[in-house]
């Protein structure tokens, strides 16, 4: 696996980035590459959750990478977190999903929101891969409105009482902590809206449906069923009517996440581009020596270095305390539509070879397509990139 960014190319993201965080990419790298990227081919083909991979991943303490310290974690900034799924996301798209999600989603809402009963109950073990953690917004019908919550939660003496079913939820198979969007009182719209935590196993609650995907198969999605589902009165995620606010902030991060594993996914992309047009030969010489192919390879490496900067610019932002709606949703955008283009380009720089699974070409392009719909869809970004310029 080869790379264009290399220790001395820090230069242009200077700004945002630190000898410390190119420290970072290089380890996170190096245990990519040797671990992560050579099960790649197989945990697509198989749809395979590589428990194997989040246990290492664990020990290298990169799932509590941006979590204090006092909870397990190692107190990182978020721009070593959205290097580390770029880095993740470049080897295995679906083990850079499932990381996403565990970490900005599964586990960040807790550290933000949570009770310190919480945080020292759930965080360390989250941290240490002991626990798998997902976060269920979607429902059937719902899609991208956020605020169209039909799951509910009623309070029964000392327990809440859920009912309702998620959609679309990453590592829903696999999670130990789930933390659940419900409907507390319908007639305050989404003001009525709460956060809760259930976990596996608990009476009510199970996995209805495992979905069949185009890309992104060896992280699993599948909805989440809640039939008089009985939880702890404690279990409810800071106050009553909480949830939506709690929702834009974990989205917010979690755009950033989405937009490093699209460019992780770009990047692997235009590796295996460069490599083949260096290697493969046609009319007596390297294709990469003709001006159509290097004119594809300028594109995708200037597209990709200009998502770069936008990534890591709403990142530093986030490190800063600076609210990140606009730099988020635009990184987000940039990043999930450059990398289907570059992942476009790359098939079609190795021509019939793209199209089939002997090179990992097609998985980069289906695997690309995800991150223009998760976490709010592209036309999303547009809406809200728009309502960020007053329009």
């Amino acid at each position: 696996m080869s790379t264009t960014m290399t220790g001395q190319d820090i230069a242009p993201y200077a700004e945002f980035l630190t000898e410390e965080h190119q420290a970072i990419r290089e380890m996170i790298r190096d245990f990519a590459t040797k671990e992560i990227a050579p099960k790649a081919q197989e945990v697509d083909r198989e749809a395979r959750f590589p428990v194997e991979t989040f246990k290492q991943l664990g020990k290298l303490d990169l799932l509590g990478l941006p979590i204090d310290t006092e909870y397990g974690g190692a107190g990182a900034d978020y721009r070593s977190y959205a290097i580390a799924v770029e880095e993740i996301g470049r080897a295995c798209g679906s083990t850079g999903l499932s990381y996403a999600a565990h970490v900005s989603l599964g586990t960040n809402p807790i550290k933000l929101f949570g009770t310190p009963e919480q945080k020292k109950k759930y965080i360390p073990k989250l941290c240490s891969g002991e626990y798998i953690g997902c976060w269920a917004l979607t429902e059937p019908g719902t899609g991208s409105d956020a605020s169209a919550q039909k799951t509910t939660a009623k309070l029964e003496g000392d327990h809440w009482v859920l009912n309702g079913t998620k959609q679309f939820i990453t590592n829903a198979t696999h999670a130990d902590v789930n933390i659940i969007m419900a409907m507390t009182d319908k007639s305050l719209g989404r003001k009525g809206i709460s956060c809760f935590i259930i976990e596996k196993d608990t009476p009510g609650f199970y996995v209805s449906k495992v979905e069949k995907k185009m890309g992104m198969r060896g992280s699993p999605t599948a909805s989440l069923t809640m039939e008089d589902c009985k939880i702890p009165k404690a279990n409810i995620v800071g106050e009553v009517g909480d949830g939506y606010k709690q929702a834009l902030t974990t989205l917010e991060g979690g755009r950033i996440s989405i937009g490093a594993l699209a460019l992780g996914i770009g990047q692997a992309a235009f590796d295996a581009a460069l490599a083949y047009a260096k290697q493969r030969e046609a009319f007596g010489q390297p294709i990469g020596k003709f001006q159509f192919i290097q004119g594809y390879l300028a594109d995708m490496a200037t597209q990709l270095s200009a998502a770069r900067m936008l990534l890591y610019h709403a990142a530093w932002l986030k490190d800063h305390g600076k609210r990140v709606t606009l730099e988020g949703s635009q990184a987000k955008l940039y990043c999930s539509e450059v990398a289907s283009k570059v992942c476009n380009l790359g098939i079609q720089i190795h021509g019939g070879y793209g199209y089939i699974e002997d090179f990992p070409a097609e998985r980069f392009l289906r695997d690309a397509k995800l991150c223009e719909i998760g976490e709010g869809t592209s036309e999303i970004q547009r809406l809200l990139i728009a309502r960020e310029l007053g329009l």
